[in-house]
């Protein structure tokens, strides 16, 4: 019996402190240290107009938990989705126009658990490069005139987070409007952010992610900007999550995204993936 209780004692020990550790590897594994991090997107008290521009339904789910946050706290945010999504992979199962459908209802059930405002578009899913840049340039510029928001996110204009055309068109038709409108008198958003990952989450996404490892640039040079800071989201997580499983005919694909997070304690994964990244176009 002594022996029984000499072994379990440092076995409860091990058992108690594993998931403790596992956070810290986790941590260690996915986040730099050196990059700031931040619990708050803006401040709270300053009520403001969020238009976050995305070209897929489902791709609101990479800030999700700043969006949330942001709605929580009172902001107006709107989300402008340019597409309904028909391009996406069911394996054969279901027509585009069918697709299309499902798609649009998912998002409509993520914008209402994340608390945004959506506003879905009907251009087409991976062909947005044979509507041009100066056509997309347009579209966001519409509805920027529509909402006069003071604070506008996107993807970024290098990659599009892992390669996309779409992605990368859209971020680089919202940072071009951006840049070519930020000093005019009548231009109502005081800032861009896009979308981006640290060079730890890249590593891992290459290793075990289909999307990166096929369409990520080969070419360091040519990788996704560097964050200039990240959103602490680990209080929004289980909204992330349910927003993530609202995209259902997608699951497989969002896999990619959040690896193993049907496998891990939401307490222990949210400590791990609970933040997301933002360069700030200047």
């Amino acid at each position: 019996m002594k022996t029984v209780l000499k072994l379990g004692l440092p076995i409860g020990v091990f058992l108690l402190l594993a998931p403790f550790l596992l956070i810290f590897i986790g941590n260690h594994l996915l986040h730099d240290s050196g990059i700031p991090e931040k619990a708050q997107f803006i401040p709270a008290k300053n009520k403001q107009v969020i238009l976050a521009f995305f070209p897929h339904p489902d791709d609101e789910i990479t800030v999700a938990g700043t969006l949330h946050q942001l709605a929580s706290e009172g902001h107006a945010v709107h989300l402008v989705c340019l597409t309904r999504g028909e391009a996406g992979n069911t394996f054969g199962k279901l027509e585009k126009s069918e697709l299309a459908e499902i798609r649009s209802k998912e998002l409509q059930n993520s914008a209402d658990l994340i608390g945004v405002k959506l506003h879905l578009l009907k251009y087409p899913d991976s062909g947005l490069k044979n509507l041009g840049l100066d056509s997309l340039i347009n579209i966001a510029n519409h509805w920027i005139n529509e909402l006069n928001p003071d604070i506008l996110i996107s993807y970024d204009s290098k990659v599009g987070l892992y390669g996309h055309d779409d992605h990368r068109l859209t971020g680089k038709a919202m940072e071009n409007l951006y840049l070519s409108r930020k000093n005019e008198s009548g231009f109502s958003p005081s800032a861009l952010y896009q979308v981006t990952l640290c060079s730890k989450q890249i590593d891992i996404a290459l290793k075990l992610s289909d999307g990166f490892q096929k369409n990520y640039p080969k070419d360091e040079g040519k990788g996704l900007p560097e964050p200039d800071f990240s959103i602490n989201t680990q209080k929004e997580f289980s909204t992330v999550l349910k927003a993530m499983y609202a995209h259902e005919s997608q699951k497989d694909v969002l896999k990619d995204l959040m690896p193993y997070h049907d496998k891990v304690p939401v307490w222990i994964y949210s400590r791990v993936f609970g933040r997301e990244y933002f360069r700030q176009v200047k």
